[in-house]
């Protein structure tokens, strides 16, 4: 049998869309390639590739360089780009790597099989973009990383106009699934074993303006909460435009919506956000920060901001570092403004001088450094329930902690109780200890709850590990998560919502 692996990089979609892909290689036949695989020996390699950031394609185009002498040497080898880099650049790829076979867009990636046995077949390679959607990447089967979190896609596309994003433009327009097929999946899910599912969507609050329904999004949150056995909803990312009081209360009154939101700020400038074309101002972002804190008190805000977007002046950053103090967001993915070709905003006068680019952009970690560390700070003495995750332990090997994910999202190392638990299950801990990006809990568990998502798990590993199944595996570039989270600071999501 043929071995592959998958490359993802970027936002929670192309991680999302990697699982179908690796969901499409194995209905067709293919293994995933064993952990520990050397590059370039596997049979099938998949570049799932980001357009956001500027650096994406010397990224690209590296990765392709070192495979190109491994492949002249297997003649039988085959690689495949796709996501939005293959979408924006289409005959670019192959003219600048001809020795790849296989060319696919955002909106075709079930023809992913199809198209790598033509390409063996015909020995010439396939370029194939579509240009609308051909089908909803719902209908394809999955490989999901996790046996007890899933991502559930209900929307793809996106409907604004932001001058410093190139993603509309390579995703579509928003298209809406119907809310019937969103819960029938999340229950399907849920059969399985899965407790907790993050529903995405590139502005996952937008949803419903394909159907003429502005509270759609509040009403799939209460749903949620209706299914049984389902113990965790978050969601991700919306757009502040499109949140509104109805998604608060549904998030304080559905007791299975987590205490979490990421809500991108982009900028804290009046000035920067109407030149960013973003459709809200400084006092209407606050304002939604303290409703959820009203109606949430414990809640977790993280965000996503830009620094050095074109024309961005020093009272104009000033502004940003103002919001960041108000809002205190436990975490901030932070990016130096990257320009992109076809965006309005690469064409904008007053780009910022790389080394004042990078000057506030270490003025602001700093300054978020330290509010993350005093918002973790406030977490000490509470005692929390904890989803136990899997591969998230302690860098340092401490093989006498476990980690897991609070309802909130922070990331809890604890204590490995004398009891066996799973991946899935639940553990209550106390809080000791904080630092900038985890907590600890090093005192005894104080409780173990065994779950049908961590028998999920136990039944999804005895079967990857038996001898004749295909062996386990990580997204390649991904870290090995159980539960769907928030991507390290500065390194987030790709930062377009």
């Amino acid at each position: 049998m043929k071995t592959y692996e998958v490359r993802t990089y970027g936002c929670q979609m192309n991680v999302h869309d990697s699982e179908r892909l690796s969901g499409l290689l194995e209905d067709a036949g293919y293994v995933r390639a064993p952990e520990g695989t050397g590059e370039g020996d596997a049979d099938v390699v998949v570049f799932n590739t980001c357009a956001v950031r500027e650096n994406a394609d010397n990224r690209l185009y590296g990765n392709l360089g070192r495979l190109a002498p491994m492949k002249a040497r297997r003649p039988g080898m085959q690689i495949a780009v796709g996501g939005c880099l293959a979408q924006k650049d289409r005959d670019t790829i192959v003219k600048r790597a001809p020795w790849v076979d296989v060319v696919f867009g955002t909106h075709n990636i079930g023809k992913l099989p199809v198209l790598l046995e033509r390409a063996r077949v015909q020995e010439e390679a396939q370029v194939e973009i579509a240009e609308s959607l051909e089908a909803f990447p719902s209908t394809l089967p999955t490989r999901r990383e996790s046996a007890y979190a899933a991502w559930v896609s209900i929307s793809v596309g996106c409907n604004n106009t932001c001058t410093f994003c190139i993603v509309p433009a390579l995703r579509g327009k928003e298209k809406d699934r119907r809310p019937g097929e969103i819960l029938a999946e999340i229950e399907a899910l849920v059969a399985e074993g899965v407790s907790e599912i993050t529903l995405l969507g590139q502005n996952v609050n937008a949803y419903g303006s394909d159907m003429g329904d502005r509270e759609a999004f509040s009403k799939l949150l209460r749903a949620c909460g209706a299914i049984e056995g389902l113990e965790r909803v978050r969601f991700t990312s919306p757009h502040p435009r499109d949140f509104t009081d109805d998604v608060i209360a549904a998030m304080a009154e559905t007791p299975n919506v987590m205490p979490q939101l990421h809500m991108p700020l982009q900028s804290g400038s009046d000035t920067v956000l109407k030149a960013m074309r973003r459709s809200y101002r400084q006092e209407r972002y606050l304002g939604i920060i303290e409703k959820v804190r009203a109606a949430i008190p414990h809640a977790a805000l993280t965000t996503d901001i830009i620094v050095g977007f074109p024309g961005e002046t020093e009272e104009d950053f000033e502004q940003t570092l103002h919001v960041v103090r108000e809002a205190r967001f436990s975490q901030a993915f932070t990016f130096q403004y990257s320009k992109r070709p076809g965006t309005p905003a690469a064409e904008m006068a007053g780009q910022i001088p790389k080394e004042v680019v990078q000057a506030r952009y270490e003025r602001l970690v700093a300054l978020q450094e330290e509010i993350s560390w005093s918002e973790n700070k406030k977490q000490v003495g509470r005692t929390l329930d904890l989803m136990v995750a899997e591969g998230e332990g302690r860098k340092d090997g401490a093989t006498h902690r476990l980690s897991g994910r609070a309802p909130d999202s922070r990331l809890v190392h604890f204590t490995k109780p004398d009891e066996p638990v799973r991946p899935g299950d639940v553990v209550t801990v106390e809080i000791t200890y904080a630092a900038p990006h985890h907590l600890l809990a090093e005192g005894e568990v104080l409780g173990v709850r065994r779950t049908r998502a961590g028998d999920a798990w136990e039944k999804r590993n005895a079967k990857d590990t038996a001898p004749a199944a295909a062996p386990a595996g990580v997204l390649l570039g991904l870290p090995k998560v159980g539960v769907p989270a928030p991507l390290p600071a500065a390194s987030g999501g790709c930062g377009c919502d």
